[in-house]
Parts: C-alpha cells; structure tokens; sequence
C-alpha cells in the first residue's frame, strides 16, 4: 500500500524511453472538445431537447396523435411540427459539434519533429507519446506541455505567447534547465534520466517537480544523464527542481527563438488547458426562469381542462346517451361513444382532451425566442457606437441568453485599474530620501478644484515626456540629482527601478529603434521607462544578469552587469517583489518593491531615517488619485545568504506546497530593509467614465467599485468619476480605531481578531441606523459606503455580512479598497443573493471570478490580456459603452422579449381556447372545429412572423430620449413588461377574446342564414370562419401593441392576415384527400356569403375595444413613464419638423425674391 501513495501525489516519467513511461497508461495526445460523437449525438441530444417539459410533452401528444380511436387529430398534423422544431435545434447542436470536429481534426493532424531511432522526424500531434523528446520551431504551437531542456538561444532562454491561453499579448520568458541549456541538440535530444512531478492538474501558472540524473528500477536498465561519456554528474547528484519557468504548455506558441527541444511530460486530456476546458457557469435571464413557471401554469390549466371535459362528457353520455341512438357506433368495444361504461369513456376523453388542448403550450416558443436573441446579438455586434477605433475593437455579445437581463440590472461591480481607467502608467511623482519630487496636476486634483469652482491650467508638456513617462522636475532630470542631498539613496533608488523586475528587453540600444521592452505589467514598464530618463538604462537581460546602462557626472556611460542570484515573485498575496543581485564590486543586495502596509512591516527599527515623511507623502499622493508603491533595500551578509540559499533551494525542490514554502523562505531574507522612497504613478480616467456613471446612476443602477487601492486614492478617484458626489453623506468602515489599535498594541491575535470583527459590526450597524434616522427626519441625501479590504474580510462573515449588505443597498455608490480576487468574487456573490440582478466588469485575470459569479458578466478588452473577456457574457472596448448596452440594448431587449414571450402565451391561449369552448357546444366529444392543417400552420405561417419582427425591432422611445430621462431604466429592475399583472392581463385578453369569438360564430352562423335554401353553415363552414376571427384578432392586438412602425412591421402585420386568405383559396384546390372538408369551401361558401364578412368584422371589433379602450384612457389618465417620454418626444419632432418646414419656407421665399431682383 505504500508504494502507490507517491503514485497518487505525483507521476514518474522516463525521458526518452516511451516502453518504460507505458507501463503508467497515459493518456494519448489525441484531443477532442467534441461534444458528441456518431454513438452518442442522437441519445444525448435527444436527452438535452427532452429535458424542455414542453418538447416532452408535445411528443407524449404526438405519439397519442397515432391512435386514430383516442385522437381527434392526424399524426400528420402533430408529428411533423415536432420534428420540424427539434430537427431545427438537432441540426444545429451537429453543426456546431461538426465545426469543432473539424477544428480538431486539423489541430491533431499538425506535426512536429519527434527524436525517435537517432533523428528528428515528422510525426502528428496525435502520436505524440509522454517521455518524447521533441523540437518546436518558431511560430509553431506546443502540441503538449513540455519540459523545456534546450533553446537555440545561448542562454537557454525562449519566448512564449500565451494568448490562446490567458488572452495576453506581451511574450512570456521561459528558460531551460541549467545542466542542459549548453549542450548540443542532439546530445539533449538523446538524454535519459526520469522526472517525478505533480499529477496533471488546471493550475495554469504552477508547476513542481524534479528531475532525477539517474533512476532505480529493477524492470529497466539504469540510465545515466550524461550528455558525453566522461559526464561529471554521477549516481549522488541532487534532484534538479523544476518550476513553471520550464514549463510550456499546450496552446502556446513559439516567438522570437529559433527552436526548443523538450520533453513531454502531459498530453492529450492531461495537459493544463485541456483541464481548464471546463463549461462556463450556465446562465439564465430571468424571464427564462418565468417562462418555466407560466409553462407550469399552463399545464395546470391543461388538465383542469381535460378533467371538466371529461367529467361533463361522461355525465352527458351517462344521461342522455341512451336516447342518442344515432351515435351509437358499429363495433361495440369502441371508445368513442360508451353509454354503459362512463369511467372508460371519462378516461378515454382525458386523453383526447390532452390531445386537442396542447395548443395551448406554445412548441414554437423556444425556437422563436433563439431567433430573436441571435439577431438581438448581431445588432450587439454590429453596432458601430460601441465600436472602439483605437484598437480596432467592436463590442461582442459571447451569449445570446442573456440579452434581456441587460435590461434589468441593478447593481453593477466594477474593477478600477484597466476598467474605469485606461492602465496606461505614468511615472508622475515620486519621494526619494525624504523629498518630494515632480510637479503638475493629475485628473483627481483637476476635478477636486473643478468641484471648489476652480479651473486649473493645463500642464505644459515635460520635456523628457515618453510612454510610461510624465515626470517633470529639474532637480532630478539631466543628472541634477547627483546635486541632492542624499545622491547614494537616489541612485539606490533609480538602480532599483532598473532591476527589480521580470521586463525582457529587445534590440541593441545603438539601432536605430534602440531597446524595447516586453513587460508582463504597465507599472514595471513605467519603472524601467523612468529609469532610463533618469540615466539608468537598462539594455540586456540574460539567464543570469542583468545590464545596465548608467550615466556618469561627466555624461559619459558605463555598462554594469548585475549578476541575478534570486527573483522573488510578486502575488497577490505577498503584494511585493524583490530581486537578490550580485554587483560588480562583490556585494549581495536584495531590492523591494511593494504595497506600502508590506515594505513598512520589514523595515529596520533604526536607521530608517524618512519613514515618517515617506508616509505623509503616500498619503498626499493618495489624494491626488496615484497609485503607490513603496521602494527599499538591504545588505546581505555572504554567509548569511549562503545559508538562505540552502534553504531556498529546498524550497524550491519540495513537490509538497511548495509555494507556501517558497513564501516562507522569502520571509526569511526580506528583513530588515531601508526605505529608499515611493513612487507614484498616474492611471487616467477613460474617456466618458464620469458622464456614464453619472448616467448609470441617474437611471437608478447603484454602482459598486472593487479596486485593490488604498482608501484615499479609491475616494479621490470616486471623485473624479462622479462616482462620489459633495452632497453624499459617506460611511467610512476600516479598522483604524483605537480599540482595534490597543488589542494590537497588546500582540494578542485572537484578541485582535475579536475586537476588530466587533467594531466593524457596530460600524456597519451605527451607519444604517444613521441612515434610518435621517430618512425618518425626511433628509433625504444620497449615501456612499467606503471599506477597505481588512474590514471587508470581517464583514463579509456570517452574522455580520447582513449589515453590510443592508448598508450597500442603501447607498448609491459602495468602494470596496484593497479587495483581492476572492473578496470580489464574494462580494459579488452576496450582492446576487439578496435577490438583486448583477453585472460584474472588469479587464483582468483577477477580475474572471466576480465576472462568472455575476448574472451578467462584461469583460473589458484592455491591455491586461483577454482572459476577462474569455469568460465574460459580453466584451466591449471601453467602460463608457456599457451606457449603450444597457440603457439601449438591454432596455430593447427586455422589452422585446418580455413582451414576445406573454403575446406567445396570450395567442395560444385564445386558439386553444376556442377549440374548449366548441367543444362546450359538442358535449366535450374531442370534435375539433378546425381543420388539421389550420391547427398545424397557425403557429408557423399566420401568427409567428410578426412577434419575430416586434422582438427583434420594436423600441419605445429613442437613445437620444433614454439619456435624457435616464430613469426610464427602471422599467426593467421593477420588471414593468413581465411581471404578474402584465402577464394575467395579456392572458385573460385571451380568454376574453376566445369567448367572444367562439360565442359570437357558432351564434350567429348557427342561428343565422343568408343561403336561398335556408340553411345554416356547415362545421367546417363555422371552422373557417372561428379561424379566420382568431387570426385577424391576434395580429390586430399585437398591432396596437407596437410601439415603433416600419416597413417590415406592415409587410409581416398585413402580410400575414392576407397570406390566410391566400392559403384558404390555394388549399381549397388541393386533392380532396389533402384538403378533405374544406375543398373549395372558401371560394364557393364562405367567401359568398356577406354575413361571414359581417361576423368577422364585428367580432374582431368586439375582441379588439376593450384592450384599445384600455390602452387609451391609460395613456390618458394613468400613463407609464414611457408613454410620457413618447409625448414628449413625438412633440419635439413634430417642433423639429415645423421648424424645418419654416427654414425650408424662408429660402423659397429668399431664392424668388432674389430671382426678382
């Protein structure tokens, strides 16, 4: 049992020996992201269209429909429209499943250089075994993931894009082992030895395992690692730890190298992207889910129905049966008529009923409903106002589920850096040694006066300004710094920004485009940016040092190689970087940078000399909206790093947490350090973010900002996007208070804990209860809640996240400051619980959680990479579009659905309604009045084409309108077009309207003759004209619910009541064996006949007043936000136009008069 414990923890690999890696049974590197396959497509997709209650049930009719005794219909009136709308939505589950078939059909066949019997050759992806060595070219993807062993780059170094992966653009560094990198290629191609790592896991951007020189096994022979005979590595070198640098993964591609030769260590379905290949979290909109209850709701009616008709047909048959000698049918076992047997017949009568009754679920509905939200989605993607020319980006709807959830958001959660700026740093100011440096005003300082009733002047441009740098002071730049008082700090300083950080550079700084850069982060770039000008220029990066250019007094340089011992990584958890170099003088340094809570708790408690005045300068460049980091440095003693370095290297070689035991080595080191100074760089706001939030706003959508800022940077930029306003009355939650800073003070962490998790309590608590009072006193203010990320990690506990819940909802604007991923995607999910609908937007990998955990997820395509629009419901360029797609899109959306989805209802009710109320007359006998290809084409020809049209081009009232009365918006949140009473009204016009029109035709064609023979109408006579009442009806009232007309509203409105006549006349002439009862029956009867035309047109007027009467006196007396909007509207137009006319007037008049003179 113990030696399969280490099996689970981790997998053994045997590098080039495929027979020994066999014995493991890993997977082949044969993908497919096919959903189906040709065993399993018809039971799986049969499966996903049965699991709709209304596909289950109109196959239950179906099959029912066969047995001509039960059924009063055709099969051929049933089946044919079942498998028209499943056949639809079958063929195109396998379109789309053939689409990625192909795709992965050409991805498998790809081929790549394998090393096998002595020599590279071609082999597929798909042949691919684990334990290969293998050679990528440039420009070529990695078929599998692979242990990088060599580079055609001296120093062993690769460049990877990983944009297929995380969405970002900017080339990642990868380096090879070490022991291999200088070896030839085919001494690395024909290496032995094993590697044991993790088992294959989704974790993108982690990576342990170790690789062994030799390894023990008693089924193969040992194999040594030398790459020659007389190799120096023997049986007791120490295992080689592997890392994510190594790592290249499937999906990523090959750029700037030649080649990399590596070993395959997962394939297939093991490799890393295929373990994220997960599917999204699925999504429904609201009124998705209310179709479910109202579908519910009409299968209740559906049996209540069948349960009245069946009793009241047994007990008519039971009493009066009898005398009815003329219905008594040939062969007595039959169902259709049994005086003598009523519980039979009551039953045979529930199934008949639950036949010709199932109109009244609409089988179209789903169908229709995707069609009008893929097309509500191309209007999405085609709209050239959310179209970003800058980068060439438009907007994309990912989804078409979601569309009309737009329209009812209420809370939206945004991210800041990237999101509601434009992540384009600038180095702006900075503080050195206890002194202040750089001038000019930021957007936050102009928009501060702008409030005070101030306008300040712009900025004249720095002469030195260049991407990533906005920094003006002449005390620093030109050399002028060496003039300071504390010039050895200032180069510190400067020497740190040069090489504390992860940045490649491209190219010889003596071409004609000198040196680029390519840096994971915008901040790092301004760092190396403002390095340079200030004369530390950094040219060359290698494996192992890193160079610098550095300007002398005398303008001079000097190149200085700074050998790189260690780099410790930045997380969000440690909030910090630090680099260990060697310099050339022989002196170990260690250079940080970090959040300043961080870099403060590491310092030396003497000799930090401008701690106090650093800080007071964080906290003024907070106020002006900078984001800052803190700089310092210290001495490392060679024996103590030497001791460090064992420590770290084990470490580094653990293969159990070994992140957490990296974290925990790095504490070790990082101590003890002098504070240089702080940087502070400028994010700007994106164009239009403070006129959208104020918009947002204005329409009632509470905006909540999640930033990782510090408290008074996250205000003043409130501030400057109008997210915070002077009049607001804001709370302010944090853990600076004096109980909490006494329990500190006594160094007890459960008491602290304690403490602070019961002052933010009565925090929260004191806030509401001041917002009561005040609305109590009828001051009614707008309210702002601020908390920072330590408070939010208490409020977010049970017990007490209610309060903070209850105080967000109260206030119109909530800034949440140094939030990590996971508290965003908390927050975001306690806001969606209380019932309120959310969209979550953000531009980065840490915004994704908040993103999936929102009802609505908008990624914004900035310059962090992609992977927020990989897993957003809509992608659009800047934060300002989101004003487009809500207040417009969204608003339409909702509206057209909402109101599509209830007329569907209301039509099917009024149809199957009419054939229950025949059925009345009939003594509920299962006779239908319509023929069975009227009932078969009345959901696909006469009625369908013109909601289709209304819910995809239907508005009320303009964009320009929806801006100007923003809080027109509400309509949506309060769920104006969807909710109950819209639903009962539509539904009972139905009822209302089957009376009417059921009444009304078999009164008067029965009562009533106009034929010389004095005869009444016939059945299909009655039927005809019953059909033809029901189709006028439902496309008369759908016009009087349109808002906006155009042509193709008239083309489908009229076009459709037209194509039934059509159809009466053209069908009339088929074989009578296809047109049965009606064969020429319209031309010949109905049409003859004035008092069909009379019927038809009293009784539409009879159905169609009172939803008019209705429309009208509310319009009148009890109008809706929108009905005042359009008033206004139609007047400005008509004003417009007047206006128009007049001008148009005048220059007729003008061009006479001057013809006349």
């Amino acid at each position: 049992m113990s030696t399969d414990k280490p099996e689970k923890a981790h997998r053994k690999i045997h590098i080039n020996e495929v027979d020994a890696c066999r014995e493991y049974r890993f997977p082949s590197n044969y993908v497919s992201t096919t959903k189906y396959n040709l065993l399993t497509f018809l039971p799986k997709s049969l499966y996903e269209q049965f699991r709709r209650i209304a596909n289950l049930y109109f196959t239950v009719v179906a099959a029912l429909s066969c047995f001509e005794a039960l059924s009063p219909v055709h099969w051929s009136s049933t089946i044919p429209p079942l498998v028209l709308v499943i056949g639809i939505s079958i063929t195109k589950e396998a379109y789309e499943d053939y689409k990625r078939y192909i795709a992965d059909t050409e991805m498998n066949s790809s081929t790549v250089l394998v090393w096998r019997d002595g020599q590279y050759t071609d082999a597929q992806w798909q042949d691919i075994k684990v334990g290969e060595n293998i050679k990528v070219m440039c420009g070529q993807f990695f078929p599998a993931d692979i242990l990088m062993l060599k580079s055609s780059d001296s120093e062993g170094i690769c460049y990877v894009e990983t944009m297929n992966l995380d969405g970002e653009t900017n080339l990642k560094i990868k380096k090879a082992l070490d022991h291999t990198s200088s070896w030839s290629d085919k001494d690395v191609s024909a290496v032995k030895g094993s590697i044991e790592c993790e088992v294959p896991n989704n974790l993108i951007y982690n990576y342990t395992g170790n690789l062994y020189p030799g390894r023990e096994s008693n089924k193969y022979p040992r194999s040594s690692f030398a790459h020659e005979p007389k190799s120096d590595i023997n049986d007791d070198i120490a295992p080689i730890p592997l890392g994510p640098v190594q790592l290249l993964l499937r999906g990523a591609s090959l750029r700037n190298t030649e080649f990399i030769i590596g070993c395959v260590i997962y394939s297939g379905h093991d490799t890393k992207v295929m373990m994220n290949a997960t599917d999204p979290p699925s999504k429904r909109s609201a009124i998705e889910k209310g179709i479910d209850s109202i579908i519910l709701c009409m299968f209740f009616l559906l049996f209540l129905m069948c349960i009245i008709g069946a009793a009241a047909c047994a007990q008519w048959t039971q009493s009066r049966g009898p005398d009815m000698w003329y219905l008594i049918p040939e062969e007595p076992d039959t169902l259709e008529f049994a005086p003598d047997d009523a519980p039979l017949l009551a039953l045979a009568n529930i199934v008949t009923a639950f036949i010709l009754y199932g109109y009244l679920i609409p089988i179209s509905l789903y169908v229709s409903i995707e069609m009008v939200k893929v097309a509500q989605m191309v209007f999405i993607n085609m709209d050239h106002k959310m179209y970003y020319a800058e980068t060439d980006t438009p907007a994309l709807a990912r989804t078409s589920n979601l569309n009309e959830e737009l329209g009812q958001v209420d809370c939206v959660l945004s991210d800041k850096t990237g999101t509601l700026t434009c992540n384009v740093m600038e180095f702006f100011k900075c503080s050195i040694a206890g002194v202040t440096y750089g001038t000019g005003c930021t957007e936050v300082e102009r928009a501060n006066a702008r409030r005070a009733g101030k306008d300040l002047p712009p900025d004249p441009i720095p002469p030195h300004k260049t991407k990533g740098f906005n920094f003006h002071d002449d005390k620093l730049m030109d050399g002028n710094w060496r003039k300071e008082g504390h010039p050895d700090i200032i180069a510190h300083f400067f020497r740190l920004l040069a090489i504390c950080h992860t940045i490649i550079p491209e190219g010889l700084p003596d071409s004609e485009d000198g040196v680029s850069y390519q840096a994971e982060s915008p901040d790092e770039l301004a760092f190396v940016m403002a390095a340079k000008q200030f004369g530390f220029y950094l040219t060359k990066r290698t494996a192992t040092s890193v160079f610098v250019q550095e300007k002398n007094a005398d303008g001079s340089t000097t190149e200085t190689e700074y050998e790189i011992l260690n780099i410790l990584d930045f997380n969000s958890t440690r909030k910090r970087m630090s680099v260990i170099f060697r310099s050339p003088s022989g002196a170990i340094t260690l250079y940080c940078k970090g959040a300043d809570t961080v870099i403060y708790e590491r310092l030396r408690t003497t000799g930090n000399l401008f701690k106090e005045v650093t800080y007071k300068h964080l906290e003024e460049y907070s106020l002006t909206g900078l984001r800052t980091l803190c700089l310092a440095a210290t001495e490392i003693d060679p024996q103590e790093y030497a001791e460090w370095q064992v420590k770290w290297e084990e470490a580094k070689a653990s293969l159990e947490d070994r992140e957490g035991k990296v974290a925990a080595v790095s504490e070790l080191i990082e101590k003890n350090m002098v504070l240089l100074g702080s940087t502070a760089i400028e994010d700007k706001l994106q164009n239009g973010v403070p006129e959208c939030i104020e918009l947002l706003g204005n329409a009632g959508i509470r905006l909540w900002v999640l930033t990782g800022d510090k408290q008074e940077t996250a205000i003043n930029i409130g501030f400057a996007c109008s997210l915070l306003r002077n009049e607001m009355v804001q709370y302010i939650v944090n853990v600076d208070t004096p109980e909490v800073q006494a329990a500190e003070a006594l160094g007890d962490k459960q008491a602290v804990e304690s403490v602070t998790e019961r002052c933010i309590s009565q925090q929260l608590i004191d806030s509401l209860e001041d917002i009561h009072k005040n609305e109590a006193q009828g001051i009614l203010v707008d309210n702002a809640l601020i908390i920072d990320g330590r408070a939010l990690s208490f409020a977010l506990k049970d017990g007490i996240c209610q309060h903070f819940l209850a105080l967000g909802l109260r206030c119109g604007a909530v800034i949440c400051c140094r939030v990590s991923p996971l508290q965003k995607a908390q927050v975001t999910n306690l806001v969606k619980e209380s019932g309120n609908t959310t969209l979550a937007i953000g531009d980065g990998a840490n915004d994704v959680g908040m993103i999936q955990m929102a009802h609505i997820g908008v990624g914004i395509s900035g310059l962090e990479g992609r992977q927020a629009v990989m897993a957003s419901d809509f992608a659009i360029a800047q934060f300002r579009f989101l004003e487009r797609l809500l207040m417009d899109h969204g608003r339409w959306c909702y509206k057209r659905i909402g109101r599509m989805v209830a007329y569907f209802f209301y039509k099917n009710i009024l149809f199957g309604l009419t054939l229950f109320w025949y059925n009345m007359f009939a003594f509920f006998s299962g006779q239908t009045i319509y023929n069975e290809y009227f009932m078969t084409t009345y959901n696909v020809f006469f009625v369908s084409l013109p909601i289709l049209v209304v819910g995809i081009f239907d508005q009320d009232i303009s964009p320009e309108f929806a801006r100007r009365y923003p809080r027109i918006y509400q309509q949506g949140p309060q769920n104006v077009y969807f909710n109950f009473k819209v639903k009962m009204a539509w539904m009972l016009n139905g009822v209302y309207q089957s009376c009417i029109i059921a009444s009304f035709v078999m009164g008067c064609l029965y009562l009533f003759s106009d034929r010389k023979s004095g005869k009444t109408v016939d059945l299909w006579s009655a039927g005809t004209a019953m059909y033809t009442c029901v189709v006028c009806a439902v496309n008369l009232n759908l016009a009087l619910a349109i808002n906006f007309w155009t042509i193709i509203h008239h083309l489908v409105i009229w076009g459709s009541i037209l194509l039934w006549f059509l159809f009466l006349v053209v069908f009339g002439y088929f074989p009578h064996s296809w047109s049965t009862y009606v064969y020429k029956l319209f031309i010949e009867v109905v049409s003859t006949s004035p008092t069909y035309w009379l019927l038809v047109i009293v009784t539409i007027a009879v159905c169609l007043l009172p939803d008019l009467c209705f429309r009208v006196l509310q319009r009148q007396f009890f109008p809706e936000d929108h009905h005042i909007i359009q008033e206004i509207q139609a007047a400005h137009e008509t004003a417009h136009t007047q206006i128009g006319s007049y001008r148009s007037g005048q220059e007729v008049e003008m061009g006479k008069a001057g013809k006349t003179g």
